[in-house]
């Protein structure tokens, strides 16, 4: 049975989702005020750098917040950052129970602003619909814990699990709806990462480009930073990655020129390739929270056999492409059933023509 706290932290969370394309490297977070089981005001973290959700919230309620109670789907911020603590704002406001559906992890707060509203004699109750909020900001939760960004790697394939054609061609396996959920991918993305293989076989461009009215605010989109990973990438300069002025960020294990719209990060070598454990570590560093593979088998395989994929979004295409056609992940380390990764599906859904397959990797069950 739904309680009817569950409800407004529901509620909250539909508001906090309304900030999915927008507030990298924040978190998203929504907010709902009640007194007497009415909603006097409802907010939602915007962009990064403008108020927080608690603080809309208020101010949507104005002095009705007074003895109210409060629904966040994160704990209150404590300190100052580029805004002021959400927890003073809530104490000042006289607001008389607060709901929280997940800690904060930021070492920065991790319950400290639970303990600041408590202190001021506000009652605080903490995990209501907290695996939903955890899922909404899974990218964040990561970096704040581990120190890595989360791993998303999109691919798409035809029925019989090929990627590209043996030259190399694979536009397009998937139809248009499929294309425009990419689209969506990519926006709630930190940054978009590819290797140099794929910028010279397909000449990716890696921008969000929205179709229809899902995204906010078509004049103003949040576009994510580009990588490129290569020991030596070398990219011709009339490359597609270069048609926009948005960053483009290279991986590298030797030292290069940066240009004008190019930054250059240099990690050390492993195994004659990058070392994808140490750029991981560095780009958390940056503010990445979340990372989209949009890749070859190469990149992938590797990623893969490092650990580091958390999610895999397979795009599958009603289209048998044959025996010669590339493979999804490049991994000739795995030569017997045993040394099988298996993968945890979390859904499958349709997409136009096309078939979505959400999975996680199951490494403990690597051999």
């Amino acid at each position: 049975m739904v309680s009817f706290h569950q409800t407004y932290m529901a509620r909250a969370l539909q508001l906090a989702e309304r900030g999915l394309f927008t507030t990298d490297p924040n978190p998203h977070v929504g907010c709902v005020i009640v007194q007497n089981n009415q909603v006097i005001g409802e907010g939602w973290h915007q962009r990064a750098g403008e108020p927080h959700a608690e603080i809309n919230a208020l101010n949507a309620a104005g002095e009705h917040a007074q003895n109210a109670d409060c629904y966040v789907t994160l704990e209150p911020c404590s300190h100052f950052g580029r805004t002021p603590p959400c927890a003073d704002a809530l104490i000042k406001a006289g607001v008389k129970r607060v709901y929280i559906a997940m800690q904060d992890p930021n070492p920065q707060v991790a319950g400290q602003g639970i303990a600041k509203l408590k202190e001021a004699g506000i009652e605080v109750v903490v995990g209501i619909l907290e695996n939903e909020a955890e899922q909404l900001n899974k990218g964040f939760c990561k970096r704040m814990r581990t120190g890595r960004p989360f791993v998303r790697s999109k691919l798409a394939m035809s029925l019989d699990g090929r990627t590209a054609m043996a030259t190399g061609e694979s536009k397009w396996i998937t139809g248009p709806a499929a294309r425009q959920d990419v689209q969506k991918l990519r926006a709630q993305s930190s940054a978009i990462m590819t290797g140099t293989g794929t910028l010279l076989a397909d000449d990716p461009s890696l921008t969000v480009r929205p179709e229809g009215n899902w995204y906010p605010d078509q004049q103003s989109i949040r576009q994510p930073l580009r990588i490129v990973v290569g020991k030596d990438p070398i990219v011709p300069e009339y490359a597609h990655l270069f048609d926009d002025p948005y960053q483009v960020l290279f991986v590298t294990t030797k030292k290069r020129e940066r240009g004008n719209v190019v930054d250059v990060l240099t990690v050390p070598e492993k195994k004659g390739h990058v070392d994808l454990n140490t750029m991981m570590m560095v780009l958390a560093t940056r503010g990445i929270n979340e990372i989209m593979v949009e890749a070859g088998s190469t990149l992938n395989g590797a990623l893969l056999s490092a650990g580091l994929i958390d999610e895999l979004i397979i795009y599958m295409a009603p289209k048998i492409m044959g025996d010669s056609a590339k493979g999804l992940f490049h991994l000739p380390e795995l030569q017997t059933m045993a040394q099988n990764i298996d993968l945890d599906i979390t859904d499958i859904r349709a997409v136009g023509n096309d078939w979505r397959i959400t999975a996680v990797p199951n490494y403990k069950k690597v051999g």
